[in-house]
């Protein structure tokens, strides 16, 4: 694997977006140099085209609980970092624990990178999605159409905000998700 990224134009990337996001999962980050940065395993999101120019977009949920969501709501952009899979055990990690409580982002042996224009990412992703923040809401359950889903994901009422993000850049470390 090469060390070095690279940057590559999103229309030529190859990739099961189901897969991307549900199996092999992301990391949520967000911060600048000066005040630092958190980060966040999920699970969930989706990628497609939206507003403007068809632009490629990600769209992100964080529940309000998630030390993460003060980095994403405070920065004009969020990364979404996709690691190898030998970062299983730390994706785990960073997903149960808070930064809130210790340096979980040095723990789990991860490196931020922070771009010219302060935008943070970790050296060891093998692909990163630059985004900028475009909306934000929070979901609300008026919204819902059945109450088993929201008996089933939100027992508390603690309803994850929703952030859609123009991607202004995609790095990859190899050509793995190039056709």
């Amino acid at each position: 694997m090469s060390s070095k990224m690279k940057e590559i134009n999103y229309k030529d990337m190859k990739f099961n977006p189901f897969n991307l996001i549900g199996g092999e999962w992301m990391l949520i980050t967000a911060g600048n140099e000066q005040t630092g940065c958190n980060t966040m395993t999920a699970s969930w999101g989706h990628l497609g085209c939206l507003w403007g120019n068809n632009d490629p977009t990600a769209v992100i949920y964080l529940r309000p609980s998630r030390y993460t969501k003060k980095f994403v709501d405070e920065e004009k952009y969020f990364t979404l970092c996709v690691m190898d899979k030998s970062f299983k055990k730390q994706m785990a990690y960073l997903g149960s624990v808070s930064g809130r409580d210790e340096d979980k982002i040095a723990k789990a042996g991860l490196t931020p990178v922070y771009d010219e224009e302060d935008i943070v990412y970790f050296k060891e992703a093998k692909l990163v999605l630059v985004c900028k923040k475009l909306y934000q809401a929070e979901l609300q359950d008026s919204g819902f159409l059945y109450d088993d889903t929201i008996n089933q994901s939100y027992p508390l009422r603690d309803f994850h905000t929703m952030y859609v993000g123009k991607i202004e850049k995609v790095l990859a470390r190899d050509d793995e998700y190039l056709g």
